[in-house]
Parts: structure tokens; C-alpha cells; sequence
């Protein structure tokens, strides 16, 4: 018997149902969601109604403003006021978060992503797809909270910026962060994640490590396991 669904979503017009189990997001390296994902993070965060059932945070209410307090978060579409120059849009950010603007520790995180510390002068507008990613997935690593929760961070990045942001998630794991973020790159999830939920059809198909679901299926990789894995084999 299927369980009891904790969390039933009507996203707006497009009246896309989910009803998903209760699950914990909780993990001390990254986490990763596949299918059905964004509309799951838009729930957590109150940016999309549900009719029935909870979701919690940190155990409180996601509707409540509080539960949103010990996390930072990178949307998938990243847009940023583009009239602002970079700098001015980093001491924003931290500025409603609570915290102030080091342009020392600015300088070093866009370094690690591979991004010119010289940006932190020019407007918003003018920077690449790629750049305009890089200086929100920055502003959100320069945030020091609990949880990291990041949808599709690779979004737009080449492949040197790919592998920076990877190292600068196993060096904020390694720091002790909690990591959640969704994508469809199973390379990526099996490279950097202890935990792993499937979402597929409205419905969580599998959770755990990600070479639990090849040792189900008997696969070697993690792309055909999960093919294996939403068909139902």
C-alpha cells in the first residue's frame, strides 16, 4: 500500500499534481531531486500553493517566514536586478539576509567560481547566462547557513565553471553545510552526492545513496540504473 501523501500541490494554472510521501531532506553531503523537483522546492519555500498536507523546514512550517532563516537559495531562472552593478547586487543580497558586505570575501568566492573579481564593477546587464549563474550561486555560498538549496546550479556553465562549482559544493560539505540541489545531470548527482530521491510520476520511486540504486538494478552507472528505475523494471 502506497503511503499517506503529506504534501498534495496544485501549481497554479498548469495544474500540475504532485502528492509526495513524507521524506527528509536532510543531509550532511549534497542531496539531489530528479523530476517533479522544481515544483517540490517551490512548495518548501511558499512560492507555490498546496490544498492539502504539510511541508516543514528545519521542523517548522514552510509558510512561515522563520523556516526559510537557516537557508540559502539559487532559483533555476537566476535574474538579478540588471540595473545594479555586481558589487551593489551582493551587498543587497547579504544586506536582506542579515549580513554585511566584505569585498575581500566577495573577491575570493568569485574567484572560486571562476569568476573575475573585476565584475564586482560592471552592471548586471552585461554579463553572460553563465556569469549572471556564477554571481548568484556567489552570493548565495557567501550566505554561512545551515542549508544550501540550489535548482539546476549548473544551469547555463561551461565546463571549466562545472568543475568549479563542484569543488566549491565538496568544499561547503566539507564545511559542514547541508546541500540540496536538483538536477537532470546524473554525473553530477553521482559524483557529489551521498543521498539521492527520485521523483517521477508525482511520486518518490527511490531514496538514498546513489550506488544503492545501481546495486538495485544491477547497473554499473547511475544514468541506466535510474532509467531502470522510472520505467518501473
Amino acid at each position: 500500500m502506497a503511503p499517506e501523501p503529506n504534501l498534495d500541490s496544485r501549481n497554479g494554472a498548469s495544474s500540475e499534481d504532485f502528492a509526495l510521501p513524507r521524506i527528509s531532506l536532510a543531509a550532511s553531503r549534497p542531496t539531489a531531486s530528479i523530476a517533479g523537483k522544481t515544483t517540490l522546492v517551490k512548495c518548501l519555500l511558499d512560492f507555490c500553493d498546496f490544498h492539502a498536507g504539510v511541508a516543514e523546514i528545519f521542523g517548522v512550517a514552510s509558510r512561515t517566514v522563520g523556516a526559510r532563516a537557516r537557508l540559502a537559495f539559487v532559483p533555476e531562472r537566476f535574474s538579478p536586478p540588471h540595473y545594479l552593478l555586481c558589487r551593489e547586487f551582493l551587498g543587497m543580497a547579504l544586506g536582506l539576509a542579515g549580513e554585511p558586505y566584505n569585498a575581500a570575501s566577495a573577491t575570493r568566492q568569485l574567484a572560486e567560481l571562476e569568476l573575475d573579481p573585476g565584475v564586482l564593477e560592471r552592471p548586471v546587464r552585461q554579463l553572460s547566462k553563465g556569469m549572471t549563474q556564477k554571481l548568484g550561486l556567489a552570493a548565495c555560498f557567501l550566505l554561512r547557513r545551515d542549508l544550501t538549496l540550489l535548482d539546476e546550479p549548473m544551469s547555463g556553465l561551461d565546463p571549466v565553471s562545472r568543475v568549479a562549482v563542484k569543488s566549491a559544493l565538496a568544499r561547503l560539505s566539507g564545511e559542514g553545510r547541508t546541500l540540496f540541489f536538483t538536477s537532470h545531470v546524473l554525473a553530477d548527482v553521482e559524483e557529489l552526492c551521498s543521498s539521492l530521491g527520485v521523483l517521477h510520476a508525482g511520486a518518490i520511486v527511490y531514496a538514498g545513496p546513489p550506488s544503492g540504486l545501481c546495486e538495485r538494478y544491477g547497473e554499473a552507472h547511475l544514468e541506466r540504473a535510474f532509467i531502470r528505475c522510472i520505467h518501473g523494471d
